[in-house]
């Protein structure tokens, strides 16, 4: 039997999924790895530590079969991180990872230099902090002598490539986060690159996220257990790898999800873009097709910073119950009810993307008093996050784009809570999968696609894809929910001069 790996790197760690060419997995594994802050706002990580889990996770799942028997690799990972090798392909310094907000002077340098509306027009957003041509520019204006040295910039799932098979190559759903790719013209952009002064020859060689990219190496075999010579797809970005995992590949079918980020993410046949720059176009994993997509900075994160700094007995009282630190979690925030006991979570902890676009933005517990415990708060979290997740639905549709099927994957769907609060928050009816690997599945589809197992993306999600379960909506409680909702889109316009004159002390 023919295997195909999937490799994940995510930015608390690294999954890797062996499957059959059913979706079945067979083997799977995990490797987390830190991130380092060494200034608020500063977020970056070593891309030797995903290297390590990456060699670790495949070891794992590779000593299960023979290694022979695995046709195809696909890999997917977090988007618009900066990765800057020298002339001889050793990494020059740590990751600028994608939720790193430093490069505020470097989008305004862009924009006056490009011309917001022209940036628009080919790149399909306006400059922002988290991508990566921002940090480009942060490096060469504050390390302008590690800049001298930079021979290639890769994107974090393409170093990963660079170690599996010696090749500096890209596709086109992860390049086009970059800004410096032309999204209608699926390339990247000579214009821009210019402009900006960026030389072309260091960014990789482009491929369709199904086409062979290279092949293991003797040198990369032997720390992986794949044998030499194992095709590598171009793969995809995260949320491009989740759409196929989920079986987002037909236009108007959609998914969010709430892994460290949050997404709202929509496949469409065609080139669409929002003229302010709020949700962002991107080249799909599909060939010749696209997808729109908000992003919220902080959804699963924002749960996480909460367990790990406000719920120091979170695991020992979820071990008395026989539950997880989450499961826990879930159970003390039933017990609050719709709006939290008039408690609402602004989820901005690493700045906020759609529909603000603000880098400045910070959480906030509004309408916190004495009457509220623990469970109101997670309460209120997994709403402000539902609330931000609807923020980027409305773009999307406010852009013409039709949405006939939701699907909410990501570590956040495995909490049925959170997944009805989602669904009478959006008002329509939500399914999770029976399958929930998300971009590890997404990848390894890539891989079959590529290595000829299926004819196309569109087959293999139809022959793999399975639904688990459905949410359906209450009308009164997403009439319950929409007056929340409006309560909360008004915390932001009146917080915003507050946040700026924040960030300035």
């Amino acid at each position: 039997m023919k295997y195909y790996a999937g490799i994940d790197i995510g930015t608390t760690g690294t999954k890797t999924v062996l499957f059959d060419k059913n979706g079945n997995a067979v083997a799977s594994a995990y490797r987390e790895y830190p991130l380092y802050q060494p200034q608020n706002g500063y977020v970056e990580q070593d891309p030797a530590d995903w290297w390590n889990a990456v060699c670790n996770t495949l070891t794992e799942v590779t000593s299960h079969i023979f290694a022979k028997d695995i046709a195809g690799v696909g890999i997917s990972g977090q988007m618009h991180g900066l990765v800057m090798l020298d002339d001889n392909g050793n990494v020059l310094r740590k990751s600028i990872i994608w939720c790193d907000q430093r490069t505020q002077n470097e989008c305004e340098e862009i924009e006056h230099t490009v011309g917001k509306n022209k940036l628009i027009s080919i790149t399909a957003s306006p400059a922002l902090t988290g991508f990566t041509a921002s940090k480009i520019l942060w490096v060469k204006n504050n390390e302008p002598q590690l800049f001298s040295k930079c021979a290639h910039i890769l994107l974090p799932k393409d170093y990963i490539r660079y170690m599996l098979c010696n090749t500096f190559a890209t596709d086109v759903s992860d390049a086009g986060g970059m800004q410096l790719f032309d999204i209608k013209n699926r390339r990247f952009s000579e214009e821009l690159c210019h402009l900006l002064g960026i030389d072309t020859a260091m960014l990789g060689k482009v491929y369709e996220s199904h086409e062979i990219t290279g092949f293991i190496t003797e040198k990369a075999a032997k720390l992986t257990g794949l044998m030499p010579g194992t095709p590598v797809v171009g793969g995809a970005g995260d949320n491009a790898a989740a759409a196929i995992g989920t079986g987002t590949v037909c236009d108007g079918e959609c998914f969010a999800t709430i892994g460290t980020s949050g997404v709202v993410f929509c496949h469409t046949k065609g080139y669409n873009v929002d003229p302010s720059g709020r949700a962002h176009s991107f080249c799909a994993a599909v060939k010749n097709e696209w997808h729109m997509m908000g992003v919220t900075q902080a959804a699963g994160l924002s749960l996480k910073w909460f367990r790990d700094n406000c719920c120091g007995d979170a695991d020992n009282l979820a071990k008395e119950r026989g539950l997880s630190a989450y499961q826990y979690l879930d159970s003390i925030a039933k017990e609050s009810g719709i709006g939290a006991n008039k408690l609402l979570f602004l989820p901005y902890l690493m700045g906020e993307r759609t529909p603000h676009l603000d880098p400045n933005a910070r959480g906030v517990f509004f309408g916190l008093s004495a009457i509220h415990k623990k469970g109101d708060m997670v309460r209120a979290i997994l709403e402000g996050v539902g609330f931000s997740l609807r923020d980027a639905l409305e773009v999307l549709k406010e852009n013409g784009v039709s949405i006939n099927r939701i699907t909410v994957c990501g570590g956040g769907a495995k909490s049925s809570l959170w997944c009805s609060i989602l669904a009478d928050i959006f008002g329509m009816d939500v399914c999770t999968l029976s399958i929930t690997e998300g971009p590890a599945l997404g990848a390894a589809i890539l891989a079959m696609v590529g290595t000829g197992e299926y004819k196309d993306v569109q087959t293999a999600a139809k022959n793999i894809i399975r639904p688990r379960q459905v949410y359906r909506h209450s009308p009164q409680n997403a009439e319950k929910y929409d007056q929340l909702y409006q309560l909360y889109k008004s915390l932001y316009q009146k917080l915003k001069t507050a946040f700026t004159d924040l960030s300035d002390i």
